[in-house]
């Protein structure tokens, strides 16, 4: 004779088929890093490996050496990591004050700025290329990392000013009231009401903004002619040029381009499932 499963044990199966679902699917987005960090220690010379071999021996550490004496990769390093250090903040500062200001906005002009952000999310980054480049000869920025941050003066991303946009327009409008009428300055309720609340954006535009600016190969090609301010994905590419076939050492230099990104996201990943829902005390 069949018989229902109690509550506890029904909670308890679909909660562990949750979890074992989440692990699967966790290990199929996982493989193609594994793969890139285990075909990272193979012998120099050997072709990339058909399987996923987890732990090649005798590992091959010195791929990881070989590949910061074979191009400037520290330079380049310091490069991408003064870059990020000087956008992501600027990022965060321009986007969520664009986003508060659209938020606090009338409703007409208020959804004239979004129709026109969101049209501007549409236009192809190609289009801006010769235009960027024309201003930034006119005013001196080619051939300095400053070009590749000056985007973050503009939100770096419409996406980014959208993001603060909804998660402002989420905070109560009395709160907004009540602090002008306390005498608090668009500043302090910007910085006292607005931030505070938009937490979970805030890490979100700080993953995004740091892909962003990390993973960015055009604008140090077309804005940069010294080689020593090449950033890691251009660095990235002079590897490959200079030794097509040496897999192993290609994989090592794209796995040190890689984890920083992973670390990033985990660590940012981590505070955001901490982040307390809106309304919880």
């Amino acid at each position: 004779m069949s018989s229902k499963l109690p509550p506890t044990l029904r909670r308890l199966f679909g909660a562990s088929g949750y979890h074992l679902l989440a692990g699967v699917v966790s290990l199929l987005c996982l493989l193609p890093l594994l793969w890139m960090l285990a075909a990272s220690l193979r012998q120099t010379g050997t072709p990339l490996p058909r399987t996923l071999d987890i732990l090649p021996w005798p590992p091959a550490w010195e791929n990881y050496a070989r590949a910061f004496h074979i191009v400037p990769l520290a330079r380049y390093l310091f490069n991408s990591l003064f870059v990020v250090a000087l956008a992501l903040p600027l990022t965060l500062l321009t986007a969520s004050l664009a986003g508060f200001g659209m938020a606090q906005l009338p409703r007409r002009q208020r959804t004239r700025l979004l129709v026109l952000s969101i049209l501007l999310q549409m236009i192809p980054v190609t289009a801006l290329w010769l235009t960027r480049f024309l201003l930034f000869s006119w005013i001196g920025l080619t051939n300095s990392l400053l070009a590749l941050v000056a985007p973050a003066l503009m939100g770096a991303s419409p996406l980014f000013v959208l993001l603060f946009y909804w998660s402002f327009r989420r905070v109560p409008r009395e709160q907004y009231e009540s602090a002008r009428l306390d005498g608090a300055t668009p500043w302090t309720a910007w910085r006292l009401v607005g931030l505070p609340q938009a937490r979970p954006a805030l890490l979100a535009v700080s993953l995004l903004a740091f892909l962003f600016f990390w993973n960015d190969f055009i604008n140090p090609l077309l804005y940069l002619k010294s080689t020593r301010l090449y950033t890691l994905p251009v660095g990235l590419m002079q590897l490959q040029e200079l030794d097509k076939t040496n897999w192993p050492l290609l994989m090592a230099a794209a796995a040190l381009v890689t984890l920083p990104p992973v670390g990033v996201f985990l660590w940012l990943q981590r505070a955001l499932l901490c982040e307390p829902l809106h309304g919880e005390s």
